[in-house]
């Protein structure tokens, strides 16, 4: 489902928003309500990657990226996730031989290839699982409003080209609780790209900010001087394809799908017809190409993305807090 329009209305969404007002104002009442439960505290530290809005930010490549960072530094570092997309509720360990994005969703897929992920939309019963497997520390991809596992550093995530949308809570806007809600819990804020929108204004003066950019593959080397028919199911795709832009890539078409899409056989045709018409290749993200029927994924480049962080200590510092936690973290 593609979110509507007046949610990225700058200007407040006009009368839509002002109609679900009600709405939206029993929503925030529940999400504070829900957040007041207390949380199982694990007897290992805890990150969550979160973030106050529907749709993609880069929770998953700011997990990946932290992730990566704890392992070089020797620690058992876990991936919690609850599965989007995926049918399976967990808990459950992700095997990427035999789990599919239809059983555990795209995301569990990909933080699978770095480190053991689990799967669990009970996120303390899934930490319970981690730390039985050996996790010394552990990262969760979303669940920012999740209340059932106490999280020691929750990282709040923005997208610096939608920023907070029209600023109003769902259903009126993208928001999944108010901004000054969400960040009376967060130890930081990662913006990622330049602040389109104005959101750092939002943000209290106490709050940490740390900046970030995504960096994508270079395309040129694999194309080979052909055109491309470039698609993405992707929270925003027009990131991915102003992206390939950027690189001076010729985009014969943009196909976009919707967020977690699940590409069917009609889709792949529709696809192969375009590629096939301008005597393109096809391009997508890594995130899609994990979707993607078996048969087709040996004729689809795959662009990958990273984090640069135009500090390059920064998220160092942020994991040396980290590591004070583990320090702190009462035994089991």
């Amino acid at each position: 489902m593609r979110p509507p329009a007046f949610w990225s209305d700058r200007r407040g969404g006009g009368w839509p928003a002002r109609l679900l007002s009600p709405a939206a104002a029993l929503y925030a009442l529940a999400t504070a309500r829900r957040m007041r439960r207390p949380g199982w505290r694990a007897p290992v530290p805890v990150l969550c990657c979160g973030n106050l809005t529907a749709g993609g930010t880069g929770k998953t490549t700011l997990a990946l990226d932290l992730g990566a960072r704890l392992l070089a530094r020797g620690r058992a570092v876990h991936f919690l996730t609850r599965g989007y997309g995926g049918r399976l509720r967990g808990p459950l360990r992700v095997d990427p031989a035999r789990h599919t994005a239809a059983d555990v969703g795209d995301e569990a897929l990909l933080l699978a290839q770095l480190a053991p992920c689990h799967v669990s939309a009970d996120r303390a019963a899934g930490a319970r699982a981690a730390i039985a497997a050996g996790a010394d520390c552990l990262v969760m991809d979303d669940g920012f409003q999740n209340p059932g596992l106490h999280q020691d550093m929750p990282l709040l995530v923005i997208d610096g080209a939608g920023g907070f949308g029209n600023r109003h809570v769902l259903p009126a806007g993208p928001l999944r609780e108010p901004v000054a809600a969400g960040c009376s819990r967060a130890r930081a804020a990662i913006l990622i790209g330049d602040d389109e929108t104005g959101a750092l204004a939002q943000l209290p003066a106490s709050l940490p900010v740390l900046r970030a950019d995504l960096a994508m593959q270079d395309a040129a080397p694999l194309l080979a001087g052909r055109p491309a028919v470039a698609f993405a199911g992707i929270g925003r795709p027009g990131k991915f394809f102003d992206g390939l832009r950027r690189q001076d890539i010729t985009l014969a078409a943009c196909v976009p799908f919707p967020d977690h899409h699940p590409y069917r056989a009609q889709d792949i045709r529709r696809l192969r017809d375009l590629a096939a018409r301008h005597g393109a290749a096809l391009l997508t993200t890594a995130k899609d190409a994990i979707r993607l029927p078996n048969y087709i994924q040996k004729d689809i480049i795959t662009i990958g993305v990273h984090l640069t962080w135009p500090q390059p200590t920064a998220p160092d510092h942020l994991l040396d807090l980290f590591a004070n936690t583990m320090k702190t973290q009462p035994g089991p």
